[in-house]
């Protein structure tokens, strides 16, 4: 009897709620484009105040999506992938909107002036950050029907996962060049310092999202 037969009958509401609570994630890397922006534009403006509150909203949602999904969890032995490996994603995807949340905080401690050639680069990076997580839901799509038997091309599903690692690793170059032009400013070093970590939380956002998509890679290995 072919293996897909019994995927079928196995519960599909784990992977789903993994799509649910991709959504918020989604939503959180729209806000803190449009807050970085803002920064650049105004500093702590009331739009940026209103923007790290509803990215603060967001993540609660998020955690609210990833309880149910946690508490509602069918017996291993009704689950199609390993409970470890599912719950080990929970906390990678949950982590992006954490480090977000961290991210524009370390902005809103103190007004810096962005010197302006950082600002293109910094844009940059977000921007390559959010190509890496935006890979996850296709990632998620793909892995949920291959674990359920439907007709999903495999090879397909693996270049996903072989360009979220790809653009991890343009993030991680982007990353590496401006930390070190940052390091090289003569400026005051509280500024660099707090735009240093800035970076470095966009950066773990892009890495967790890879080790999301590795994880994934586990969950249909044969």
């Amino acid at each position: 009897m072919p293996a897909n037969f019994f995927a079928r009958y196995l519960s599909r509401a784990p992977m789903l709620g993994l799509l649910e609570h991709y959504e918020p994630v989604a939503k959180g890397m729209a806000v803190i484009e449009e807050a970085l922006g803002g920064y650049l534009a105004k500093g702590i403006s009331r739009g940026f105040t209103v923007l790290t509150a509803e990215l603060d909203r967001v993540e609660a949602q998020a955690d609210k999506i990833k309880r149910s999904v946690r508490n509602h969890l069918p017996r291993s032995l009704f689950m199609a992938v390993d409970k470890t490996l599912f719950l080990n994603y929970t906390r990678g995807q949950d982590n992006i909107l954490d480090l977000a949340q961290d991210a524009l905080h370390w902005l809103a401690m103190r007004p810096i002036t962005v010197p302006e050639q950082f600002r293109a680069d910094l844009l940059d990076l977000l921007a390559k950050v959010n190509s890496t997580v935006s890979l996850l839901k296709p990632a998620l799509t793909a892995t949920l029907g291959l674990v359920h038997g439907d007709k999903v091309d495999r090879l397909e599903a693996k270049e996903i996962f072989h360009d979220i690692r790809r653009r991890h690793l343009l993030a991680s170059k982007a990353k590496h060049r401006l930390v070190a032009a940052l390091y090289n400013q003569d400026t005051d070093f509280k500024d660099i310092h707090q735009l240093i970590h800035f970076v470095e939380f966009l950066h773990e956002m892009s890495h967790n999202a890879e080790g999301c998509g590795d994880i994934l890679r586990a969950m249909i290995a044969r």
